[in-house]
């Protein structure tokens, strides 16, 4: 058996004494302990799952090509890692941390299993070197990619949350647009709205564009968009919040709002929507 092939004996018979020095590493470690976002428990329990994993792989000798089979579910494990820690809040270099400092735990059982043969020594720290350093790399790749879905996914969120989709009536229906209005808000704002009318059967939609700040001719089409889209659906859309200043862009961008009701104020498109609804609307004496 060649020195390389051996490396996983060596880390079966330490094992514990490893983990231990591994975990006594990470918790001395201000950059891969963060108290305030994982428990030292938590930190025990994935550490032992990545060693045992990671032995398994290399009982038959460390292959530093790591797309290999053997990896499977040591890579399956690191995904899981680093989106888990992308999640959490920790930093790069914090997560791939996690990684380097195994080999600083490894290395004084190497040398020791090796004292009397130097070759095999360098052999073997310098295949547990290169294959940890790989896939420190990729887990790194990794890593930004979680966080860049995580940055989405809470940005979808935010946006879904700043274009709410109410319920005014029985058969009205109010979106409040506050803010840019930009082509994936409004595909959001039209697909929102348009579900909610095919599943309540809502006859008016309110369209409320009095908190957008700018109007330009991008912003016009996306409304008309969703106009178009209602009146499709049997609906009939209430453009509200035409201050004046909009009124005179959308004139001399030439929209043409003939087929479309509009109302400088909300009050006055919810009070269109209960006429034609039969509604009527009664001062309390």
């Amino acid at each position: 058996m060649s020195g390389i092939e051996k490396i996983e004996e060596v880390i079966r018979k330490n094992e514990s004494k490893i983990l231990k020095r591994w975990i006594k590493l990470q918790l001395g470690n201000i950059d891969t302990l963060r108290r305030d976002l994982i428990s030292e428990a938590d930190l025990r329990t994935e550490s032992a799952t990545f060693m045992q994993e990671f032995t398994l792989a290399i009982r038959f000798g460390i292959n530093e090509d790591i797309t290999g089979s053997e990896y499977n579910k040591v890579r399956e494990f690191l995904i899981k890692f680093w989106r888990r820690r992308a999640a959490q809040g920790f930093t790069p270099s914090e997560t791939v941390t996690f990684l380097f400092s195994l080999k600083e735990a490894i290395l004084p059982f190497i040398e020791e299993s090796y004292k009397s043969d130097v070759d095999a020594m360098i052999e073997n720290i310098t295949g547990l070197n290169n294959i940890l350093d790989k896939f420190g790399l990729q887990s790194f790749e990794e890593f930004i990619s979680g966080r860049d879905e995580l940055i989405k996914e809470q940005a979808d969120s935010i946006i879904e949350l700043s274009l709410p989709v109410m319920k005014l009536w029985d058969d009205i229906v109010s979106v409040p647009i506050i803010g840019t209005l930009d082509s994936r808000r409004a595909k959001l704002v039209t697909e929102s709205l348009l579900n909610n009318i095919v599943e309540f059967g809502y006859k008016y939609a309110i369209i409320d564009i009095s908190g957008v700040p700018i109007i330009d001719s991008q912003v016009a089409n996306h409304l008309l968009k969703t106009v178009r889209g209602v009146k499709l659906l049997g609906a009939k859309a209430i453009l509200t919040g035409i201050r004046p200043e909009v009124a005179q862009v959308l004139v001399e961008l030439g929209v043409d709002l003939s087929e479309v009701i509009t109302s400088a104020v909300f009050a006055g498109g919810l009070e269109h929507a209960f006429k034609k609804l039969g509604y009527t609307i009664e001062k309390k004496r």
